[in-house]
């Protein structure tokens, strides 16, 4: 398989609660730490796209790799089409907890903020 550099430019951005929230997932789920973040779309949701996202040890073909808090993002081409530029932010308050995606390609996002068009 062809290794990838890390890309240097802003492609996906976590902020620091979600990369804490992150490390706390990997952790408590034994994830080792050499793993990284996988971020993809499938199709489905409410407005046409749902965000998928887990941990992977190693990128596949054609992946484009990002580095972000320290932590590595894997996203496929076709994916990175609708979420370059896109920060990851994990909120926690009275109203719920979760990761929450803010993307500058979303023409629209559901109210739960888990779907989006674009």
């Amino acid at each position: 398989m062809e290794e990838r550099e890390v890309e240097t430019q802003a492609g996906i951005v976590l902020t620091e609660k979600a990369a804490e929230q992150l490390r706390a997932i990997m952790i408590e789920h034994v994830i080792p730490e050499m793993h990284a973040l996988r971020i993809g779309i499938k199709g489905g949701g409410c407005s046409g796209f749902s965000y998928v996202f887990g941990f992977d040890a190693a990128p596949r073909v054609g992946d484009v790799i990002f580095e972000s808090q320290e932590l590595k993002i894997f996203v496929d081409e076709r994916s990175l089409e609708f979420l370059k530029g896109t920060t990851i932010d994990f909120h926690s308050d009275v109203n719920g907890r979760g990761f929450v995606f803010k993307n500058p390609n979303a023409t629209k996002s559901c109210g739960c903020g888990k779907s989006f068009s674009a």
